[in-house]
């Protein structure tokens, strides 16, 4: 019993022995003092190949019914036409109606009903066709030219690849003036946003006529994408 006594103090203190040992051992992954920090840009130019029109018919009236149904007819002729054009993507983007009072609020005068419709094509020259054809009875709201998906995406990609490699020109320049190798410890990439270039902004009244409809004017241009990459590199001997 005696040297049982003895044996059990040395028992129990080699766990913390070992726990004391291994704690002394963990070390920082990299130490603050020797990373650093910084962006690198890019950009790249995107066709704006995709067009996309807001149109709508409007009326106002007494009569609710009789409103609604030349916008109705106005629509429905419009989508009759815009049917011939298979490469035009149409759809409808809402209906409004709102009651019109008196001046003093007190009395309900009329009635207006507004229909839109969103086109949306790759093929310009159709657009600009259809475009004219419809002005004649709706009214375009808003024209904007942009980069399909896989056109902005293409940009993207392309602006990823030269923002990485600007990131590493940017590291060896840092490392090699203070006389240090490095490794990358961190990289976040960030798409920027760009913005659609807007070929009409204030509404465009339709013009009943009955001359030929002339193709409205567009013009594509580029969109510039750009991509930012941040990241964090260790300096090592």
């Amino acid at each position: 019993m005696k040297s049982t006594r003895r044996l059990l103090p040395l028992v129990l203190s080699f766990p913390l022995a070992v726990f004391a040992s291994a704690a002394h051992a963990v070390q920082p992954e990299c130490s603050d003092s020797r990373t650093v920090e910084f962006t690198a840009e890019a950009h790249r130019a995107a066709a704006n190949n995709l067009a996309i029109a807001d149109l709508y018919a409007e009326q106002s009236g007494n009569n609710l019914a009789t409103v609604s149904q030349q916008v109705n007819s106005s629509i429905a002729a419009a989508l009759e036409t815009a049917r011939a054009y298979n490469d035009v993507k149409i759809q409808s983007a809402g209906t409004s109606t709102s009651p019109v009072y008196s001046k003093d609020g007190s009395k309900l005068e009329s009635w207006r009903i507004r229909a839109q419709l969103r086109l949306e094509t790759q093929n310009i020259a159709a657009m600009s066709e259809l475009l004219g054809k419809l002005q004649t009875t709706l009214a375009v709201s808003q024209i904007s030219m942009q980069p399909a998906a896989d056109t902005r995406r293409q940009a993207v990609d392309g602006a990823t690849v030269d923002a990485i490699h600007a990131f590493e020109q940017r590291a060896e320049l840092i490392a090699s003036t203070l006389n240090k190798h490095y490794r990358i410890r961190h990289l976040n990439i960030t798409e920027n946003g760009f913005r659609p270039v807007q070929m009409l902004r204030a509404p465009m009244k339709a013009e009943f006529s009955s001359a030929p409809a002339a193709p409205a004017p567009l013009e594509s241009g580029e969109s510039m994408v750009g991509v930012t990459l941040s990241g964090r590199i260790e300096l090592i001997d």
